[in-house]
């Protein structure tokens, strides 16, 4: 029964880091939005377009952050935050065909392994119930 128990609660936890995971890429997705929003005319109408844009992503993010630190410790939850650097990396390389030299890639690593090692100590997913 506790092993069940201990099954379920590591479910929700890996559940609620992809879910955060997910909120992180949506406020990643303002980077994009914002990298062309510089290549339109100012005062235009798509300038001011991509910049609604940006907008409503930071308002989706702000509601989606918000329900998420209910779940997380708020250390765990900015720890999770900082993986921004690795999907706006990985959007600078597919989206827009730019390079990572060694040390942003090392950087990368070291961040991900840092979230990694916070995600993995007892009780930072508060669960379901919250507190």
């Amino acid at each position: 029964m506790e092993q069940r128990r201990l099954k379920d609660m590591s479910r929700s936890k890996i559940f609620n880091i992809i879910l955060l995971q997910m909120i992180v890429i949506i406020y990643t997705i303002n980077s994009i939005i914002a990298k062309f929003a510089t290549k339109a005319e100012p005062l235009s109408l798509e300038f001011f377009l991509f910049y609604a844009g940006e907008v409503c992503v930071l308002g989706v993010y702000a509601i989606c952050w918000q329900q998420m630190i209910k779940r997380f410790d708020l250390s765990v939850a900015y720890a999770n935050r900082s993986m921004a650097i690795l999907w706006t990396a990985l959007w600078s390389v597919l989206i827009f065909k730019e390079s990572l030299s060694i040390k942003q890639m090392a950087g990368i690593i070291l961040v991900v392994i840092g979230t990694v090692v916070v995600n993995l100590q007892p009780g930072s997913d508060t669960g379901e119930g919250g507190r």
